[in-house]
């Protein structure tokens, strides 16, 4: 029942972002999106059980929303500040890898955190060891695990609980 669920969800974003992306509507087109859209659910995809993680609830949902808003302005904020950093030379430029952990539960919750730190300039996650990420930070700050996971992941992890777990 699960992989129902979770193909029908696929099913229905799979077309939300077809018809996005094919405005103003035509019904060659709208006819055509249909007919992939359901081939493609109906391949066997082995990995379509991730979908099961997130929460289906309008808390999450919200989470989600909100959740998009805050990654955009931590990635606004980070791009500022590597090229701060890449035309100001005297600005310190100290990097290393760090551990932080996670407190996220699922393998979808920890996937979106680890992408969500490499997508923002100036870290990218290089292991993850169960709740331990490595992460490769441009400049490093704090001595302490738990002062460096506060930087780094702390902002990201509150919404992805929610949203996933």
């Amino acid at each position: 029942m699960r992989n129902f669920k979770a193909r029908v969800i696929l099913l229905i974003l799979t077309l939300c972002i077809w018809y996005l992306l094919t405005y103003p509507f035509d019904s060659q087109e709208l006819i055509a999106g249909g007919i992939t859209a359901l081939v493609l659910i109906l391949l066997p995809l082995p990995g379509i059980g991730i979908l099961g993680d997130f929460r289906w609830t309008p808390k999450a949902f919200i989470f989600g929303f909100v959740y998009l808003f805050y990654f955009l302005w931590q990635l606004l904020k980070a791009n500022v500040d590597v090229a701060f950093r890449v035309l100001h030379p005297k600005l310190p430029i100290e990097p290393g890898i760090v551990r932080v952990k996670t407190k996220l539960k699922t393998p979808l919750g920890r996937l979106l955190l680890a992408n969500s730190i490499t997508l923002t300039p100036g870290t990218i996650t290089v292991e993850s060891d169960g709740e331990d990420f490595y992460v490769h930070w441009i400049k490093v700050e704090g001595i302490h695990d738990k002062e460096r996971t506060e930087k780094i992941v702390a902002g990201f992890e509150g919404f992805l609980e929610v949203i996933c777990g």
